[in-house]
């Protein structure tokens, strides 16, 4: 662990799936391949600082939500891209070659999207510690039923 402080903001940190709390660390342990269960291997604590990513079991659950918003935003912006350029009739499939081209796109974003949704769920629920060298991360082992994990 070096001594130099990364000045990195809270989107930068979101969008490049670091850690909330020390914006370093990262939350992944590969980096994003076609393999889906390797996409979704999180370390168990931040690599940097000992957050821990597991905040309770069933945790990221809320991602669907996240994903769902997110999905929903890059339809529209890629309807309203579509519809700027290349514009839509009812003389031709114009529309239907876009819901085709949408389709598309979700899936092959869909691993990215995935892991954006993690990071900005748990920069919800973690907050960025200037000092989080000097501070440790919150114990939620009170939380945590390891017995119950993975047990859905």
């Amino acid at each position: 662990m070096s001594d130099t402080k990364v000045n990195r903001g809270y989107l930068a940190s979101s969008l490049g799936c670091h850690c909330p709390r020390c914006r370093e660390g990262r939350l992944f342990k590969n980096p994003m391949t076609i393999s889906f269960k390797k996409n979704t291997e999180m370390h168990k604590d931040c690599p940097v600082c000992g957050q821990p990513t597991e905040i309770e079991v069933g945790f990221y659950y809320g991602t669907g939500y996240v994903s769902y918003a997110l999905t929903v935003a890059f339809s529209i912006t890629s309807l309203v891209a579509w519809w700027v350029l290349i514009g839509f009739s009812t003389e031709d499939s114009r529309f239907f070659y876009w819901m085709a081209s949408n389709a598309v796109l979700l899936i092959l974003l869909q691993p990215w999207i995935m892991r954006l949704s993690r990071s900005l769920w748990i920069s919800w629920f973690v907050k960025y510690d200037p000092d989080w060298r000097n501070n440790k991360p919150e114990d939620v082992s009170e939380r945590l039923n390891t017995e119950q994990a993975n047990n859905w």
